[in-house]
């Protein structure tokens, strides 16, 4: 009879198992007894300073794992530990005000961390009987983004766009306007960003006195691909307790959700899953919704999410962009084309949209105002190429009207933030919606037909056109 041997267990009684190889991000480990479960974290180095996330089971004895920490001086032969348990993030209100990586350590040089809970990063998103339909706007202090794409309140907002058009600046004026209009508060979780923009605003946002009521969490691009792939989900749970345990609103602002999708890729790559359409991983769709299911309205309080959308080379059918429009209330396209003519916030108000845009939650002015806009707008496009080649006196007195009430138009809906004072000189202004409704209507009744387009430019309210 064959005598089989007890399985290995460290100091602690946790199971122990043992490397049997090393492929860059992914460690193949072998367990002698029952297997970590999926997602579990496996601990591995001399002082357990490595840690590694269970993707995978390949048989009764092995598990192939994905590693969340660099696995610099891991050897074959090295002992991996089970911990018995998935990733976790501290929550509290200690959290306000310091900034984190994906394992709830403290980057801002700090001193400890003084809370004792601790959630799991993947958790199972608000039961539908307890979820609360959204009708109630959220209000930006941005003109283009309230009159034209108003965001949901506990909804799901994108900002797309490619390189440089100024997704990041809209953000941080958004973290920016957050404390000024709303009471509540803001997490800003950064995806496979630079290091270099987490420091200026985490410098910004403590001389602007708004850092006590922010949360912040990074994993930078330098990172492996399994913490950029679990940073949203870590970044939820901490939101999640504000929303729930304290009813509180919160603003959940991800920079960028392309980053966590190419992370998932990564992972998937490292796996040796099979690549589906350029290159994406198979589970893109499923991946993408559990983060994306996580966010939502309930009695206690409601989860706003404004999430920057990095597109591959300009290009909206791409697969990122597509599965990311499907999950959002409201979409944001930033312009190359807007941005290159100097009307900042570059936000294409033709390609943009939200489905909070309707009658019965902004009210039937508010409608009637954006829709007008709107058309003026799409007139004035489809009259930009008679103009380039006859010039304006051919057009016909009703089309130099349209013309002049768009012209006019675009510029009033650029704005100065107080993210960018120093760079543009502008003093940044947060406006009122009534203040953006009454402008509009001047502007599409010819109220400032004879005044300069450039008396509109970079103006807060329509007011401060007349000086």
């Amino acid at each position: 009879m064959e005598i089989v041997s007890p399985p290995a267990r460290d100091s602690s009684g946790n199971a122990a198992g043992t490397v049997v190889s090393i492929r860059g991000n992914v460690v193949d480990a072998r367990f002698d007894g029952a297997l970590p479960a999926l997602t579990h974290v496996l601990r591995a180095g001399r002082s357990n300073e490595m840690a590694l996330e269970v993707m995978a089971h390949l048989d009764t004895h092995h598990v192939r794992a994905v590693a969340l920490t660099f696995t610099q001086g891991l050897a074959e032969g090295d002992t991996v530990t089970a911990t018995g348990d998935s990733l976790t993030v501290p929550v509290g209100d200690a959290l306000l005000g310091r900034m984190f990586n994906v394992f709830g350590d403290p980057i801002d040089n700090g001193p400890p961390l003084q809370t004792g809970m601790r959630w799991p990063a993947l958790r199972a998103p608000t039961p539908l009987s307890r979820q609360r339909a959204g009708d109630e706007i959220f209000t930006t202090g941005i003109k283009a983004i309230d009159l034209m794409t108003p965001l949901e309140r506990g909804g799901k907002a994108g900002l797309f766009g490619g390189a440089g058009v100024g997704k990041t600046v809209v953000i941080m004026e958004l973290i920016n306007n957050m404390v000024g209009v709303h009471e509540g508060v803001s997490l800003f979780c950064g995806i496979g960003e630079r290091c270099r923009e987490g420091e200026e605003l985490y410098r910004e946002m403590r001389d602007a006195g708004v850092l006590d009521s922010t949360v912040m969490l990074f994993a930078q691009m330098n990172e492996p691909p399994g913490t950029r792939f679990r940073a949203g989900h870590a970044a939820l749970s901490m939101a999640e307790y504000f929303r729930d345990e304290k009813g509180q609103d919160v603003l959940l602002l991800v920079d960028n959700v392309f980053r966590f999708i190419q992370a998932g890729m990564e992972v998937s790559g490292l796996m040796g899953r099979l690549p589906s359409r350029l290159g994406y991983q198979p589970t893109l769709g499923t991946e993408l919704a559990e983060f994306e299911e996580r966010i939502s309205s309930t009695e206690n309080g409601a989860i706003t999410s404004v999430q920057a959308v990095y597109v591959p080379a300009d290009d909206f059918t791409d697969p990122a962009a597509v599965h990311t429009f499907g999950h959002l209330s409201s979409s944001i396209v930033l312009s190359r084309k807007k941005a290159s003519e100097g009307l900042y916030p570059a936000i294409d108000p033709l390609a943009s949209g939200s489905s909070m845009l309707v009658p019965d939650i902004v009210g039937q002015e508010h409608y009637d105002i954006a829709r007008e806009a709107r058309a003026t707008l799409a007139a004035y496009e489809e009259l930009k190429d008679i103009i380039a080649m006859l010039g304006m006196e051919e057009l016909s007195r009703q089309d130099q009207l349209v013309v002049n009430r768009a012209r006019r138009l675009e510029r009033f809906l650029t704005q100065p933030f107080n993210v960018t004072e120093q760079f543009t000189n502008y003093r940044g202004r947060l406006v009122k919606l009534e203040d953006t409704l009454d402008g509009c209507r001047r502007i599409l009744n010819d109220e400032f037909r004879n005044r300069p387009e450039s008396a509109l430019y970079m103006i807060g309210s329509i007011n401060e056109a007349r000086r």
